[in-house]
C-alpha cells in the first residue's frame, strides 16, 4: 500500500512507485476528481491540453468515407 501524509500546508508527497506508473514528472500538474457518493478521490496527471493538438495531423489529400474506414478496421491496415 502507497501511503502519503498530509502537511500543515495540506501537501502530500505523491509516492515513487505512482508516479512512475503515471509517468508524472516535476512540475506536471494533477486533475483531482472526487465522487460524491463514495467519497472515493481519484487523480489523473493533466499532460496536454488537446487543444494544443489542433492542427498536428495533416488533412488526408482526399476525404475518407466511413466505408473506407471499416474496411480499414476490417483488414487491421491503417492506410486508407
Amino acid at each position: 500500500m502507497n501511503i502519503a501524509r498530509v502537511t500543515s500546508k495540506g501537501q502530500i508527497t505523491i509516492p515513487k512507485y505512482i508516479r512512475d506508473q503515471l509517468n508524472i514528472r516535476t512540475g506536471d500538474r494533477i486533475n483531482f476528481f472526487i465522487d460524491e457518493t463514495t467519497g472515493l478521490v481519484t487523480f489523473l496527471p493533466v499532460k496536454t491540453d488537446v487543444k494544443k493538438l489542433k492542427g498536428i495531423v495533416p488533412k488526408p489529400e482526399k476525404p475518407v468515407t466511413i466505408e473506407n474506414m471499416n474496411e480499414a478496421i476490417k483488414s487491421g491496415w491503417s492506410n486508407v
